[in-house]
């Protein structure tokens, strides 16, 4: 979704607030996306990058949400999981999930929180051509964004989820989830599942710093199996790169975020923000 946008309102005491959470934050590209779409729908209103410590992640949440002109919150890696247990209320794929990308403040003061990670990774997904529909999927990474990704691949209709991640409780608990509501189509391993695999998600930081190991190796793949990575920067992987290299299709991390847009405008009520704003000039 491409926001052609003017010059931004100037921020004044009547300025309404969202924040993005983050440990790091240097990456995160929600600002660039959300504040032209502020602009372009004539809202007073600016997102701004936080970064918060997993120690300090739940004293800042509780302040921020004492916050009166705070709206909204975007959450972003570590504290996916975090989140999901300050909110008042989350929907049933956040449930799933075992996490939350967004909060909005409702009108009483409670906060609901909701995942977009996985139905704006498979929209991406499909977008580029590749249906996991009745596909073998890999999936790197049990954390916020690889469990929101996982629900959203079983439920687009992956017939065969393989999961890995090194922390033994953490990948019980989704595998445990997942199967509430897709039972027999996940399993869960410490090392990677890759020799049949039809699409292959590394949804784990790996890939952040240029001295990151890879994730798994490429050249384990079979021929012609996507390539998919959730890092929005650097866009080129050391991942992606190595798996361009050995002709493998891939996808970037940015067409996650992309397709989470429109979602954000309709979660954080934007199109009746606006009307309000233009009803009061």
């Amino acid at each position: 979704m491409e926001i052609n946008s003017p010059s931004p309102l100037p921020i004044s005491g009547s300025t309404r607030l969202y924040a993005v959470l983050g440990d790091p934050v240097a990456q995160v590209r929600a600002p660039s996306l959300l504040n032209p779409l502020f602009a372009h729908l004539g809202i007073n209103a600016v997102l701004l990058p936080v970064h918060v410590r997993p120690d300090s992640f739940a004293d800042v949440f509780r302040g921020l949400r004492r916050m009166e002109n705070l709206d909204g919150i975007l959450i972003t890696i570590p504290h996916k999981a975090a989140a999901l247990h300050l909110a008042d209320e989350v929907s049933p794929a956040a449930e799933a999930a075992g996490a939350v990308n967004a909060l909005r403040r409702e009108p009483d003061g409670r906060w609901t929180g909701e995942n977009f990670d996985g139905i704006g990774f498979v929209s991406g997904l499909v977008a580029a051509g590749h249906l996991p529909k009745g596909k073998h999927v890999a999936l790197m990474g049990a954390g916020g964004a690889g469990s929101a990704i996982a629900a959203a691949l079983l439920a687009a209709g992956a017939a065969r989820l393989s999961l890995c991640d090194p922390d033994a409780d953490k990948l019980e608990a989704l595998v445990a989830r997942l199967e509430r509501h897709w039972p027999g189509r996940t399993t869960g391993a410490a090392k990677p599942v890759l020799d049949d695999a039809d699409i292959v998600v590394n949804a784990t930081p790996l890939g952040m710093r240029a001295d990151d190991p890879l994730p798994f190796s490429p050249q384990a793949l079979r021929p012609h199996c996507v390539v998919a990575d959730v890092i929005m920067k650097p866009r080129e992987t050391a991942l992606l790169k190595a798996a361009a290299a050995l002709g493998h299709p891939i996808l970037h991390g940015a067409h996650m975020l992309d397709h989470q847009l429109g979602l954000y405008r309709t979660f954080f009520r934007l199109d009746k923000s606006s009307r309000g704003a233009r009803d009061r000039e």
